[in-house]
């Protein structure tokens, strides 16, 4: 289990305050970590740890999340032994568990899969005054690549190498986070922005309302090998009206947020966490908007490259999803 309890706030102290009073010596402390506090990860892990933690008194494990840098960190994170569940986009699992990417050298063969979530397109937002009207209008502007250690960095660079691109051939490679490139935006201070995010999210839709910041469409050669090459990109469409001073559909692609913990972990532990998930799915559903169309049998298999963790295996052996 975790060496540390994690930071108890926003979404991870309501949990716990909403699951009631257990005595101490009965409860198995767990932490999920997530990403900024204004993103959908937050959200998911502060989702999941509520419905957890309903049943506490019951399976004696106490549920909290924990505002982090990202999908790398939390990998990292749970590796090293300090964190118990992580979010991670699709690609940052599979290049983790096969040593490629970022961690080449680095490989993790004991991470596991719990479940898939939703779909995260990567997100371009641009000044409305930036004169940007595709991604290659970006050269040689200010341009926010995302913070170190977080997913959307590692699939920045590995669009820009596609593309042909260094970090060099923007003006401004800023590396804020992600709670902090839309102010950032609005303010003047940068132009553009890329994230990986799944939708709607109030990290675009406060900029779009703030200061009518445009989505731009990710396509074309690079991104159409990109996806061919490498299963766990998919095309994917922002449709159109979903935020302020952006009317029309966006193309671009993405990857999956899913949920991962190591082989360590006790199979009871990760067996309740999914049970309490999907024995509560409709209210799971309700507590984002990106969760809204989600399906089982599709969060059990899309994106989820690393062994799924016995426990979630012998749940859905059970709900009969898996032979």
């Amino acid at each position: 289990m975790s060496k540390r309890l994690g930071l108890l706030t926003g979404l991870g102290m309501i949990a716990l305050l909403a699951a009631g009073p257990a005595s101490a010596q009965d409860q198995r402390f767990i932490t999920i970590g997530t990403g900024g506090v204004t993103g959908v990860y937050y959200a998911a892990g502060g989702a999941i740890c509520r419905l957890l933690n309903k049943d506490r008194k019951t399976h004696g494990i106490r549920c909290s999340v924990e505002s982090t840098g990202g999908s790398a960190f939390n990998i990292n994170t749970i590796k090293e032994g300090e964190l118990d569940f992580g979010m991670s986009q699709s690609d940052v699992q599979f290049n983790a568990l096969n040593g490629k990417g970022e961690y080449d050298g680095k490989a993790f063969p004991e991470l596991r899969a719990v479940f898939a979530i939703h779909p995260e397109p990567f997100t371009v937002l641009v000044r409305a005054d930036s004169g940007v009207a595709k991604f290659e209008d970006l050269k040689g502007k200010r341009f926010n690549v995302g913070n170190p250690g977080s997913g959307t960095r590692a699939s920045m660079e590995r669009l820009l190498a596609a593309m042909g691109w260094t970090l060099g051939d923007f003006s401004l490679a800023s590396e804020l986070k992600a709670d902090e490139h839309g102010p950032a935006l609005c303010d003047g201070k940068i132009d553009g922005f890329f994230y990986g995010v799944g939708h709607p999210s109030a990290n675009i839709q406060d900029p779009t309302t703030t200061c009518g910041a445009r989505l731009v469409a990710l396509t074309g050669p690079a991104v159409d090998k990109l996806v061919a090459d490498n299963a766990y990109y998919a095309k994917a469409t922002i449709p159109g009206g979903m935020y302020n001073s952006n009317p029309d559909a966006t193309e671009t692609f993405g990857v999956t947020a899913t949920l991962v913990t190591s082989a360590s972990a006790p199979e009871e532990v990760v067996y309740q966490l999914v049970k309490s998930t999907f024995e509560n799915f409709d209210e799971f559903k309700k507590l984002h908007p990106a969760f809204a169309n989600l399906d089982p049998q599709n969060m059990i298999k899309n994106g989820l490259s690393a062994p799924l963790h016995p426990g979630a295996e012998k749940y859905y052996k059970e709900k009969g999803w898996l032979k």
